[in-house]
């Protein structure tokens, strides 16, 4: 009786433990029933569209900068297609490399057609030093922080792009299109290109002066990713094409650029000049077909995107340069021809002030074209005497001086020019002659591009066209041109200065050809804080009969000192290629040369 009471306690207990534990179940069942619930109708939602976003991804289609061009369409600068090379730090430390067989040639890794005898970091390193062409260690160190994003190598090429994709490491390295701004040709025009920075944006030079037009506006996709960072074929949603920046053409002639750089460069070493300038200005058009300067600075370079080009940004003392605009008054306000005769004496005492002449003589019967071709100081204050400061400041600030050029580049300079009340009793009669006020090489070029225009001044431009990403031209419209002086005193200063040239005939002449010239040599502040260093320079419209360039040279402390001397055979060197590159037809007789003395 007691065993049969036993046996039925335990089953009693065993029944409430099935009946508890059923309960539990029950409840568990009902809770996960519950939950299933939620999740497929409440939180399932919810949860797809996260998962859905945490793999989604906006791209950014990188628009391409433009092209910077010659006049004839030879490039000069622009963006070609590169790739940074990024690395996942988190997917290489777990990497294992697969072994190659039969079955895994397609997505195996090896080095050299063995095995991979490491993992991880180390073993991605491995792979991709030779392809990318740095240190295995270098790699590694990039690879071995935390999280999912480690740039490894920026401006790879295609080329190396598509071997790392033969690595198979898709998830643990992948590329990003981006660009490297190319200039193909070196120091030419370096400084005066520029360059662009980091971000792809112009910082110098053309560069920094057509940033916006050459600047593209960028696009984008977006679309989900799948493990290894590739897109989701058809997950694509929404996207916008990038457009690319516009070509920017230049006035510039590369093949005459090349060509007057070179020309430069042997007259410094010949003349041992600190430094040298060149400008090639088309009388007819204003447009610029050479700048050019001795210094030897590589386009895009750190130094091309701080430095300014020197033959924009220097200014001098023109020297006897001016007395051309000094002419250019006297005879437009009626007060002499060039044919008036003056007796001009050795030197000159004015309030006070002695003036000389750069060389002794005594006391000579030039006319005003005499004055000019012996480019004589006393003669020119002589022919200014009724000529008022309030004129002098007139004139000159109407050939350009110190005032800014419709080129706009960046860091240009536009002289000194002080007013006429500012003058002192010295300053008042050197300004006749180019000293006591500053200009630049381009400035030069423009005010006598005065005389070979009939009296009229174009502007100065650099840039020719625009070319749209759609292929559309644009020819970019100069600005208006003014009057500075009647044709007929444009006729006599070119005239003089055609004496002028015929005077330095020797040094400076072009064979075949009429060259209307003017030399200058000034004194300026030298590195010992004194005027101990000089401005040799020479200014020259050729042909002189049907004037198509203006040429301009300036170097810098020249072993020969004067303009005519040194910057007079260099410019006549630039002079001759341009007449035999453009073939320009030989000069017809002179038989109009006004009298130089009486």
């Amino acid at each position: 009786m007691k065993g049969l009471k036993s046996t039925w306690n335990r089953l009693s207990q065993m029944m409430k433990r099935t009946t508890v534990i059923a309960l539990v179940m029950a409840v568990l069942a009902v809770f996960c029933l519950g939950k299933l619930v939620y999740i497929q109708l409440i939180e399932g939602p919810q949860l797809a569209l996260a998962a859905q976003e945490s793999r989604t991804l906006k791209v950014t289609l990188q628009a391409k900068r433009g092209k910077i061009t010659d006049t004839n369409g030879v490039v000069l600068a622009q963006s070609v297609e590169r790739y940074t090379i990024i690395g996942n730090p988190d997917a290489a430390q777990t990497f294992t490399p697969t072994e190659c067989t039969k079955n895994t040639e397609s997505v195996c890794q090896s080095l050299d057609g063995k095995p991979l005898t490491t993992t991880g970091v180390a073993a991605v390193a491995q792979l991709l030093a030779p392809v990318l062409g740095m240190s295995a260690s270098e790699i590694g160190g990039k690879l071995s922080g935390v999280g999912q994003y480690a740039v490894i190598k920026k401006d790879v090429t295609p080329e190396v792009k598509r071997k790392i994709a033969q690595l198979h490491l898709g998830g643990i390295v992948y590329s990003e299109l981006s660009s490297e701004r190319v200039y193909s040709n070196g120091t030419l025009m370096g400084a005066l290109l520029g360059g662009v920075d980091a971000d792809g944006k112009g910082v110098a030079g053309i560069e920094q002066l057509e940033n916006k037009t050459l600047t593209g506006t960028d696009g984008y996709q977006v679309y989900q990713q799948g493990n290894g960072g590739e897109e989701i074929p058809g997950t694509m949603t929404e996207s916008k094409d990038a457009v690319d920046g516009s070509n920017v053409a230049l006035t510039i002639d590369r093949d005459v650029q090349w060509r007057v750089e070179k020309i430069l460069a042997d007259a410094q070493e010949k003349y041992k000049s600190r430094w040298g300038i060149a400008v090639v200005e088309d009388v007819q058009t204003g447009q610029i077909v050479a700048l050019a300067d001795s210094d030897k600075i590589e386009a895009g370079s750190d130094d091309a995107k701080v430095q300014v080009a020197r033959s924009v940004n220097e200014v001098f003392e023109p020297g006897s340069i001016g007395k051309v605009f000094t002419m250019g008054g006297l005879i437009q306000e009626k007060l002499h021809h060039m044919g008036d005769k003056f007796t001009v004496p050795d030197t000159l005492t004015l309030d006070g002030q002695t003036y000389k002449d750069s060389f002794n003589h005594g006391s000579e019967r030039w006319t005003l074209a005499g004055i000019l071709e012996q480019s004589s100081n006393v003669g020119t204050i002589l022919a200014s005497e009724n000529y008022s400061d309030q004129k002098r400041y007139e004139y000159l600030t109407k050939f350009g001086i110190g005032q800014p050029s419709t080129l706009n580049l960046p860091g240009e300079s536009q002289g000194v020019l002080a007013p006429a009340n500012t003058w002192d009793g010295r300053t008042r009669n050197t300004v006749l002659f180019g000293q006591g006020y500053s200009m630049n090489a381009l400035q030069i070029t423009n005010a006598i591009s005065v005389v070979a225009n009939k009296g009229v001044m174009k502007p100065q431009s650099i840039i020719k066209s625009v070319t749209s990403a759609d292929g559309h031209e644009t020819t970019v419209k100069a600005g208006e041109s003014k009057r500075v002086i009647d044709e007929s005193v444009a006729n006599e200063l070119l005239n003089g200065m055609e004496s002028v040239s015929e005077h330095y005939a020797k040094f400076a002449g072009v064979s075949g050809y009429r060259v209307a010239a003017k030399s200058g040599t000034a004194e300026i502040v030298g590195d010992d804080g004194k005027l101990s260093s000089l401005i040799s320079d020479y200014t020259a419209i050729i042909p002189a009969d049907n004037p198509r360039f203006v040429v301009t040279v300036v170097l810098r402390d020249p072993e020969g000192s004067y303009g005519g001397l040194t910057a007079g055979p260099v410019t006549a060197e630039i002079g001759q290629f341009l007449m035999q590159k453009y073939e320009v037809p030989e000069s017809k007789q002179r038989t109009d040369a006004i009298p130089v003395e009486w």
